[in-house]
């Protein structure tokens, strides 16, 4: 049985379509998993680092989504683990925490995508199957001038090591002003 989606012909171009999707958010996870199974994935799921990390040595995917935020570490270390194995694997990072500091990082250790949750399957299929050279749509609803500046902050932030007098001195800006910041959500 073939199931026609628009992005199928990129898809079948590629011989092997073993997807790893690694979410501690069980029904997130097994929601993706039935969806991209439909678009013509042999899908593998785990729910930790420890799980994604030895999928991966099991049999390296040519895909893989992976959350950043697991309940024990962080995803990247799947991304970076996948790498070390198989470094033409397409990954896309998926978080409910988005930063520009994350999304970096994540590019450097080897994902081809970063995308913010909630994310469809169609997201995430465009998403793997992009080509390296092809630039994402622009989003809808870009990200506010508040959002940018906690962006930024954020970013400082974690390159400082989380160290918030030193941030504070590089941003110029008074210590208590930048926790009444940080203690603050992100604004949309």
């Amino acid at each position: 049985m073939t199931i026609q989606t628009d992005l199928s012909p990129a898809l079948a171009a590629d011989a092997e379509k073993s997807l790893l999707i690694v979410d501690d958010d069980k029904a997130f996870l097994q929601r993706l998993a039935r969806a991209m199974e439909l678009r013509g994935f042999e899908v593998e799921t785990a729910s930790s680092v420890a799980e994604g990390k030895s999928a991966v040595d099991a049999r390296a995917p040519a895909f893989a989504v992976v959350d950043m935020r697991l309940a024990d570490g962080n995803g990247l270390d799947v991304v970076e683990h996948l790498r070390e194995r198989r470094p033409e694997a397409r990954t896309v990072v998926l978080t409910g925490y988005g930063n520009i500091a994350t999304a970096v990082t994540a590019v450097k250790l080897g994902a081809s995508d970063y995308l913010s949750k909630p994310a469809d399957a169609d997201e995430v299929m465009r998403a793997l199957l992009r080509s390296a050279d092809e630039r994402a749509e622009p989003p809808e609803n870009p990200m506010s001038a508040d959002r940018v500046r906690w962006e930024h902050i954020q970013r400082v932030y974690e390159l400082c090591e989380r160290n918030v007098s030193e941030t504070a001195r590089r941003l110029n800006m008074h210590r208590r002003t930048l926790q009444r910041i940080l203690a603050k959500r992100a604004p949309r």
